[in-house]
């Protein structure tokens, strides 16, 4: 079990030193260039995001299990660790109603890239105040594994929006 939890945090770790290197530069070079047509590698990985969120409003436990990489794990916008099981309970309800925006691709090497978004969760009013933050900026670890994209890891940020 220590080894297991070791061997997550410097996953995880790895992973925030990839984000905090490389994404900032992607996005900065990005920012005033015109708009480009979408690349094979982006078409596929915004697609495969896209269906990951709607797997999520409809509860598509099958899509989870084939899409998510054995050993995939996340960072809820809580700071909470979470495995594949995690995400599959967490999930398998559906309902859950975002609302994705700004994507943008950013191939790290052959077969690894990060697909990084913003969303907006919709829900009623009455529910507005409680978790989770309405706004957040999502992170999506994807390798090739074989002819096929896994999602390997995941983290969901809080975004501050306004005085809260």
């Amino acid at each position: 079990m220590v080894g297991e939890r070791a061997m997550k945090t410097h996953l995880l770790k790895t992973a925030y030193i990839v984000f905090a290197l490389l994404i900032p530069g992607a996005i900065a070079q990005t920012a005033n260039a015109p708009e480009k047509p979408l690349s094979p590698l982006e078409q596929t990985l915004i697609a495969n995001e896209k269906d990951f969120i709607a797997a999520a409003k409809k509860g598509d436990v099958a899509f989870f299990k084939r899409t998510l990489a054995d050993d995939f794990s996340f960072v809820s916008f809580d700071g909470e660790l979470g495995g594949k099981q995690d995400m599959l309970d967490g999930f398998s309800s559906g309902g859950i109603d975002i609302m994705p925006y700004d994507m943008k691709v950013l191939s790290v090497s052959d077969g690894v890239a990060v697909v990084t978004y913003d969303v907006v969760f919709r829900v009623p009013p009455a529910e507005d105040e409680g978790p989770p933050p309405r706004y957040q900026h999502f992170s999506t670890l994807w390798v090739k594994q074989g002819d096929t994209w896994k999602m390997k890891f995941q983290q969901m940020t809080a975004s501050h929006w306004g005085d809260w």
